[in-house]
């Protein structure tokens, strides 16, 4: 079995309509997503709102999903940044608070070259017992993990794995076959041609609505049975096009809990903001089509 199980989703960090976490619903999506068809969960990654919750509310979300479902799904906790020191600084903490996993993701804004991406990643895997999952999402960080830099950090022992939103899947297919890294698909559109190619699992937004299709989906590819994988991946087709393909993940993703009664409030932090009713129209018509409610 895959290291981090196959059916893994960033997670939405609830908040009350004034812009506190909300607690109860942090556990709530918990417990949701346990409910259909999760084997692990992302904590405190981009869909949780990571660059606008302080580093103390991080690791309290941490906690929170770790003492709640922690002994039924790996917890994966978000603890990358563009600040090496600081990224040491929360993987230890979240080590402490029940973390099975570290996300590191690529460091955004400033840049680094591509052996400042292999020193900044062994960095934070030299100073953690737990394994990391690197993060290769170039549209958001704007620098891509090469092929070569993936190479030379399958090599360290506690960088097990990567969540490939680049989707370069020629790239993919090469340092699959060179290392033994378990890839997982970061970006829904693309889940299953990943999944054909070798990935072992997805780390998906719109598994918060669709987890146990993911994970039909996925045992489809295991079983080598590619007609029902597609039909599974048309028929969800509406609702990847109305989180994914509208405004933002997160926000989206907030939207569809409310509107599947899981939470109470779509609040987003600043600078993003909450769906307009067009989004929301697209979103219930995505939830219709795609057999979801």
């Amino acid at each position: 079995m895959p290291i981090f199980g196959r059916v893994l989703t960033a997670m939405v960090t609830p908040m009350t309509p004034t812009g506190e976490v909300d607690e109860a619903g942090v556990v709530a999506v918990a417990e949701h997503l346990v409910a259909h068809g999760h084997d692990g969960l992302i904590v405190n990654g981009t869909t949780g709102e990571s660059a606008t919750l302080t580093s103390d509310e991080s690791i309290r979300v941490i906690q929170l999903v770790a003492d709640a479902v922690g002994d039924r799904v790996k917890v994966v906790a978000g603890v990358g940044s563009n600040d090496t020191a600081h990224s040491i600084e929360m993987s230890k903490r979240a080590a402490a608070v029940g973390a099975d996993a570290l996300l590191v993701v690529t460091p955004y804004y400033n840049k680094p070259t591509q052996p400042g991406l292999l020193a900044h990643f062994r960095a934070v895997a030299d100073t953690t017992d737990l394994p990391v999952l690197l993060y290769d999402i170039p549209g958001r960080t704007g620098i891509p993990i090469q092929t070569d830099t993936l190479l030379r950090l399958a090599e360290h022992p506690r960088i097990v794995a990567v969540k490939d939103a680049k989707c370069d899947l020629w790239a993919a297919s090469k340092v699959m076959a060179e290392t033994d890294l378990q890839w997982y698909c970061g970006a829904d559109e693309s889940n299953l041609a990943m999944l054909a190619l070798g990935a072992v699992g997805v780390v998906s937004v719109v598994g918060h609505v669709a987890g146990n299709e993911y994970a039909a989906m996925i045992q489809a590819v295991v079983d080598r049975d590619l007609a029902t994988a597609r039909a599974i991946h048309t028929r969800l087709i509406p609702i990847v096009d109305a989180i994914m393909g509208t405004s933002q993940g997160a926000i989206m993703a907030k939207a569809a809990l409310v509107e599947l009664g899981v939470i109470s409030s779509a609040f987003v932090r600043l600078p993003l903001v909450e769906s307009p009713p067009e989004h929301l129209a697209i979103l219930r018509e995505g939830l219709t089509k795609s057999g979801i409610r």
